[in-house]
């Protein structure tokens, strides 16, 4: 009884990790506020956009663009400032070259 609860929760570990993400219209709709930077060096995640959700399970930048807010397991608004958002992205040509430079920041995306 006590593996079914520890596979639960690793399954449901899994399944929690964000990176199906919405991008809402405005800040007050999100959960987290992102900024694309000009430079791979000013991010803290390097994200690759997948063209299938399947291909966006992990933690690792691989993020699915959904159509629909209920879609997503995790809500972004794209800022204009540096200063205000909570997390810096710079999107990568390559899936392999998707991943965090800032680990501190890796919480934000569960």
């Amino acid at each position: 009884m006590k593996q079914i609860f520890i596979i639960s929760g690793m399954l449901l570990g899994l399944q929690l990790s964000a990176q199906k993400v919405f991008s809402t219209q405005y800040a007050s709709q999100a959960e987290l506020k992102v900024f694309v930077c000009r430079y791979e060096s000013q991010a803290d995640l390097k994200v690759y956009k997948v063209q299938y959700g399947s291909q966006a399970e992990g933690n690792e930048g691989r993020w699915f663009f959904t159509q629909y807010g209920s879609q997503a397991q995790k809500k972004i608004y794209f800022t204009d400032t540096e200063s205000s958002a909570d997390l810096k992205i710079f999107f990568v040509k390559y899936s392999s070259s998707a991943g965090w430079r800032n680990n501190a920041k890796k919480h934000l995306m569960y």
